[in-house]
């Protein structure tokens, strides 16, 4: 096997100078500034030890990567029960889409695309005042990274208030469904606020290291979720975290993962190693192009793929 650090310095080298890098999201304006110069790595394994290479230690915005966590805070406030409001189906359209809405009656088809994470959001509310709701998730999320200078970018947040109307849109049809039970603009303030969070690759590799660990944070010991839920987590994020290029992602990198359009992808090996990749431009259906390469050499390099060498 070879060594992790020399891999992950290979592949920063190589896709740093890389000239194809995407297209920065530009339908959200504070996302539209990010250098698509930027590449950062940082993979936690087992034995608590961290390996980054690149710019893994600057902030960008997580975007759609928080619906993992917010996905894991609802399981535990309501269980099984969410499954009566959202699916477990690959969507196969873009992550934005209204169509599925009206033919399954309100009931989106995964909790990573945006209406399912609308929903989401909206079981979180339920007891909380959004400034609550907002505290609730950030809290667990500088729980997780075991750093408590994490912060929520207001501008990317006032960025997406202003620009938000798909996923209000998307909310609005919900709520006639009776599946958004607060007031739109409520639901909406807190996914915009939670997509804002910033974090570095570090950060993110940290956080998400519960769901390598079967339900157990490597550097802590203390239990997230069980092992069973953080199975199933995992599966979604397989089969769903990454919109209608899931099915591509899992045929070429082999791993659990969820992409934002901040650029980022936390990536999960089962037992092995919790993964963040960040570069800001995008593909065409809204991953991390170079991300996605970075973690498919990774993957191959080393022998990382769920479905074997």
């Amino acid at each position: 096997m070879p060594d992790l650090q020399t891999v992950l310095d290979e592949i920063t080298a190589d896709l740093k100078t890389a000239s194809e890098r995407g297209a920065v999201a530009s339908y959200i304006p504070e996302l539209a500034k990010v250098d698509p110069g930027h590449f950062g790595i940082a993979v936690l394994t087992p034995d608590g030890a961290i390996h980054a290479a690149g710019d893994a230690e600057v902030p960008f915005s997580i975007q759609s990567i928080s619906k993992v966590f917010t996905l894991t805070l609802a399981l535990g406030q309501v269980g099984d029960t969410l499954w009566n409001r959202v699916g477990r189906e690959p969507s196969g359209n873009p992550f934005n889409s209204i169509v599925q809405l009206e033919y399954e009656h309100g009931i989106p088809r995964n909790p990573l695309i945006n209406a399912g994470a609308l929903v989401v959001t909206d079981v979180i509310l339920a007891g909380y005042r959004p400034r609550e709701a907002i505290g609730l998730i950030l809290s667990f999320m500088r729980s997780l990274a075991g750093d408590d200078s994490i912060i929520i970018d207001v501008d990317v947040a006032r960025s997406e208030e202003e620009t938000g109307f798909r996923n209000r849109a998307l909310a609005n049809y919900m709520k006639a469904y009776d599946n958004i039970r607060h007031p739109v603009e409520l639901t909406t303030g807190v996914y915009f606020h939670q997509c804002a969070i910033a974090m570095s690759c570090r950060q993110l590799a940290v956080a998400g290291s519960f769901l390598a660990g079967q339900g157990r944070h490597p550097l802590t010991g203390n239990k997230v979720v069980s092992a069973e839920r953080a199975r199933r987590i995992n599966a979604v994020m397989l089969t769903c975290g990454h919109y209608d290029g899931s099915g591509e992602f899992a045929f070429r990198v082999g791993i659990p993962g969820k992409s934002g359009v901040g650029g980022g992808i936390l990536a999960i090996v089962p037992g092995k190693a919790s993964i963040a990749v960040w570069s800001p431009g995008l593909n065409t259906v809204g991953n991390s192009l170079l991300g996605s390469r970075a973690l498919e050499r990774l993957a191959k390099a080393m022998d990382w793929s769920v479905f074997g060498p």
